[in-house]
């Protein structure tokens, strides 16, 4: 196959490029116009075309589409206000969807996030799955649940206005890398301390290189097309757990605070109640006394990824403490070497469960 990998500089996107590359595809990787690309650790390997696009614009993207069999959308905006998360996020999986019907291409896998769900409204360590009820009232969360629930319903829309082949994958918590620490634990308190809500929660984490191959063979199989899946890995660690884990592998230790999940949510629900009667809603309060922001990041809730397996026979080949080895080494383990031309076929990617280290 010949994919175009979306967001391809990015912490995932190097991956997904990687695991592609491994697994016997082809792969045009879009970047943006003032990427760096001299230590992507692919940029010279000979199955990968580097396209340099800014997806905010339509220009030339029909060509950039045109000829793959199948589109990765992984690019996303994840930081600054609305206008500059929807420009980034929407208008740019609005151009590419455009472009991919202008050309015929139908195949697309979309990636987007736990953060769509209405953790809210759910009961506390409730079964998180495919069949969660989605956040009906995404405002009062934040700007990256909004366009990334906008996003989803575009691919959805392609599906049906124009016979796309759409699969929708729903990460947790993606880590590796410059990305060991997430707000779902709790709070940073300064470089090495930290506020940890609820210890005993579990974390639905998803070690980069497992996600990136789980990706991939979404866009290889049949049975992916018209699926939603969400994606964890195997033996989830609770809070405590992976900091505990954490702690082996990184110098200074995080030191770490406790906080009860009942005692947070309670002065969650106090910031709010305060904020409403007294100052008109019109107080800026960090996040994690915000309730609707608070109880999608730290809810106690319980995670599945037995669809995704028994759909495409997909398995999270490295554990947490392999994980984060490899995450606190030297090696770049998105690297690839020349060599790696004559790359496996999927068949036997599949018995050697190999990897791009």
């Amino acid at each position: 196959m010949k994919l175009l990998v979306t967001g391809a500089s990015g912490f995932l996107g190097r991956h997904l490029v990687a695991q592609a590359v491994m697994r016997g595809h082809d792969v045009r990787a879009q970047v943006r116009p003032a990427s760096d690309i001299q230590s992507l650790g692919w940029e010279n390997h000979p199955r990968v075309q580097i396209v340099r696009a800014d997806l905010r614009s339509k220009a030339g993207l029909d060509e950039i589409v045109r000829g793959v069999d199948a589109v990765v959308s992984n690019a996303a905006c994840k930081a600054g206000d609305f206008y500059t998360q929807f420009a980034g996020t929407v208008i740019t999986t609005e151009n590419l969807l455009e472009a991919m019907a202008n050309v015929g291409v139908k195949r697309l896998v979309a990636i987007s996030t736990f953060s769509v769900y209405g953790f809210l409204k759910m009961r506390d360590r409730e079964l998180l799955d495919e069949e969660s009820p989605l956040d009906t009232d995404p405002i009062d969360r934040d700007e990256y649940a909004q366009t990334k629930l906008v996003q989803e319903e575009l691919a959805r829309e392609f599906a049906k206005e124009h016979d796309g082949k759409v699969t929708v994958i729903r990460p947790g918590v993606i880590y590796g890398r410059d990305n060991l620490w997430t707000a779902r634990i709790g709070m940073e308190l300064g470089a090495n301390r930290c506020l940890v809500v609820g210890g005993r929660s579990i974390l639905p984490i998803t070690y980069v290189e497992n996600c990136a191959q789980a990706i991939v063979f979404a866009a290889e199989k049949q049975q992916a097309v018209g699926q939603t899946y969400n994606l964890v890995d195997d033996d989830l660690p609770t809070h405590r757990q992976y900091l505990h884990a954490l702690n082996q592998y990184r110098k200074p230790r995080m030191k770490s605070l406790p906080m009860p999940w009942l005692v947070m949510r309670f002065l969650a629900a106090l910031a709010l109640g305060v904020n409403k009667l007294f100052l008109g809603r019109r107080a800026k309060v960090p996040s994690i006394l915000r309730p609707a922001a608070l109880h999608a990041r730290c809810k106690p809730s319980t995670y599945t990824n037995q669809l995704i397996k028994d759909s495409l026979g997909w398995s999270p080949h490295f554990g947490l403490d392999e994980a984060l080895q490899r995450s606190t080494d030297d090696a770049d383990l998105a690297a690839l070497t020349p060599q790696a031309a004559e790359a496996q076929t999927p068949s036997d990617a599949d018995q050697e469960a190999r990897t791009c280290a």
